[in-house]
């Protein structure tokens, strides 16, 4: 009979693990280690994010169950206390990099599939807040009563990827993180007023980039040339005003502005009746087109929701900062992987099975995620095993009695 591969283990085949072998090397991360390698860590962890698992516990029994099924995976299960220490004590760098390697495959296919002029896509900034209890309070403290940890992302809408991820305590303002990223020449980047820096802003303008944010209200604009108005309007939201303008020369402290070129800020009304000043180095496109940019912005709110609903980022396994990052950047992996294998189901021909929906994917991927059967048929009944020719065939009669 043909061996037919697990579906946890036709999803981990796409991970790069030549490239996560050197990584290991590289870090040093299974040096004089005895029980469990770094595969396994990061194999327990994955299993972890997509059975649903709560606790290290789970994980544990979840993985002791099925283990005839980690053989072909090279795995092995993983004790909670061995688990706890490896999550404590193993670079997390060794997972931020394996992910960066992972977006870096994800976004060269990608961008092969688009159009040239759009090759450099919008780049879309924010962060996300996940809360800690107080056993992080060394490290992620933020008040008396309060720990947490922020999630910064860069966020490709076009591609529906996260291209870039930092972790950091919910003290670090959103913009340091986006202040040591490297700027793609060339792209958009689309952000609110957490990233409110005039001085990054004119090295995003230097560098041939457009940037779509929001103005404050005690910035004032000192206006250079009022602009018509498109006579037609978006249907979302209503332009109210078009104008070229100088932001503030000088800052605080006597401080220079370093972003002395001419800007455009446009005002629109939003549905619920709140105006937004939008501003923009763009000083050339359609003032429509620059609303439908920042209203893109809501794809990466729709982002964190579906991660925080589908993968475990509310519920961490260790209080450590080193622990937490390994399960952050676990996660994105898996969001990766879940997004590859529904893209390959889906670009499967004659696949009548195949599920469009990300969610439900996610949801019967945890329903099947040890058993034997293939990733583009999971929605699909499963029928049973033909007979053995084989096998001997026993008929017994009855003579109406039952006996």
């Amino acid at each position: 009979m043909r061996h037919q591969n697990s579906v946890f283990h036709s999803l981990t085949k796409q991970l790069p693990w030549p490239q996560f072998e050197r990584l290991v090397a590289k870090h040093g991360a299974d040096r004089r280690v005895r029980r469990l390698d770094s595969k396994s860590q990061l194999l327990a962890l994955l299993f972890g994010q997509l059975a649903g698992a709560e606790s290290l516990r789970e994980i544990e029994a979840g993985l002791l169950s099925h283990c005839s099924r980690l053989y072909h995976l090279g795995a092995r299960p993983a004790a909670r206390s061995t688990l706890a220490d490896a999550n404590a004590a193993r670079p997390w760098a060794l997972f931020a990099e394996l992910y960066a390697v992972m977006v870096a495959q994800a976004s060269r296919a990608t961008r092969r599939k688009l159009a040239p002029e759009l090759a450099q896509g919008t780049h879309i900034l924010d962060a996300t807040k996940v809360k800690l209890s107080r056993l992080s309070a060394d490290w992620a403290r933020f008040s008396k009563d309060h720990c947490a940890a922020k999630l910064h992302i860069v966020y490709d809408p076009g591609a529906a990827l996260p291209l870039k991820a930092e972790v950091t305590s919910d003290r670090v303002n959103d913009v340091v993180p986006a202040k040591a990223w490297e700027i793609a020449p060339g792209a958009t980047y689309v952000f609110d007023m957490a990233y409110y820096d005039f001085g990054w802003w004119a090295k995003l303008d230097a560098l041939g980039c457009r940037f779509v944010t929001r103005l404050k209200r005690h910035t004032k604009l000192i206006e250079l040339e009022q602009r018509e108005l498109p006579q037609e309007q978006p249907q979302e939201t209503k332009i109210l005003s078009d104008r070229l303008g100088l932001l503030p020369r000088r800052l605080a402290r006597s401080r220079k502005n370093p972003m002395a070129k001419p800007v455009r800020e446009i005002v629109l009304l939003i549905a619920t009746g709140k105006q937004l000043r939008v501003v923009t180095n763009d000083l050339e496109a359609p003032a429509s087109e620059i609303a439908d940019l920042y209203r893109q912005r809501w794809q990466i709110e729709l982002f964190f929701k579906w991660v925080k609903q589908n993968l475990k980022i509310r519920h961490f396994l260790g209080t450590s900062e080193n622990a937490v990052r390994i399960q952050l950047f676990v996660a994105l992996i898996a969001f990766l992987l879940l997004r590859a294998a529904q893209a390959a189901q889906l670009n499967q021909p004659g696949a009548p099975s195949a599920i469009a929906q990300p969610r439900t994917f996610a949801r019967l991927l945890r329903l099947n995620l040890m058993h034997r059967r293939p990733l583009g048929q999971l929605a699909k009944p499963q029928r049973p095993a033909p007979p053995d020719p084989r096998q001997l065939a026993w008929s017994f009669a009855t003579d109406g009695t039952g006996q």
